[in-house]
């Protein structure tokens, strides 16, 4: 029976797999950032404004390297690719979330996505839920950052390789993803167009192509299926 913070319950229950994860990631982003040498006020601005997981990890090596704006811009769009399928694939469960809309397209997170992908309760009011959901697992990575920034001022000791928990995390997703029997085989081909890119291209260059390619199949494989509705 719904009462009335059936979807503050209900969001806060699903995100409790992401927080240990996020609170984690964003731990680590909060020690690499300020170990690296920046403020942390920038960390916790970066988490609240930007909210983009991986690519706040590779913001810090573009920034001690003083990589050009264009570099930044591209290696940005290449790596946060996936989220204009997330998009694409979000439209029919975001139609008609009115004033939570711009939040929800700004948070929409590889776990968030996975999560939403399942829809929302049943008798409950599916726009505030998926809000709820996405401001609960921003609100954990935010939590982690603080926490990291806070142990790098008081811990005077090395965090090198803390940045793999990202791809720890990838694989994870990756993981339930499989799973699911209905993701396989994307994933199965994302996992194989990257590593014949990484063979071809080398494990400098391979990133761009792969991605490209990925992106190239699935935006064929949506529209044929809008096609066919």
């Amino acid at each position: 029976m719904k009462g009335p913070n059936a979807e503050l319950r209900q969001a806060f229950l699903k995100s409790l797999p992401v927080m240990a994860g996020y609170m984690t990631l964003g731990t680590g982003f909060g020690l690499v950032y300020t170990s690296s040498g920046f403020s942390a006020l920038g960390a916790i601005l970066s988490s609240i404004l930007i909210f983009a997981g991986s690519m706040q990890f590779v913001s810090v090596n573009f920034l001690l390297s003083g990589a050009s704006p264009v570099s930044m811009i591209l290696m940005t769009l290449a790596v946060n690719l996936r989220h204009l399928f997330y998009s694409i694939s979000m439209l029919d469960k975001y139609r008609g979330a009115g004033k939570y809309k711009p939040y929800l397209e700004f948070a929409l997170t590889d776990e968030t996505f996975s999560i939403v992908c399942d829809g929302a309760p049943e008798n409950l009011d599916a726009p505030k839920y998926y809000f709820l959901l996405s401001l609960f697992n921003q609100s954990y990575w935010i939590a982690g950052t603080i926490i990291g920034a806070t142990l790098q001022s008081m811990l005077n000791i090395s965090f090198a390789g803390v940045d793999f928990s990202m791809t720890a995390l990838f694989t994870v997703t990756l993981t339930g993803q499989i799973m699911n029997r209905k993701s396989i085989p994307s994933s199965a081909m994302g996992v194989m167009v990257t590593l014949a890119c990484l063979l071809i291209f080398g494990k400098e260059s391979f990133l761009i192509p792969s991605l490209a390619i990925i992106s190239a199949v699935l935006l064929v494989t949506v529209l044929l299926e809008e096609r066919k509705r």
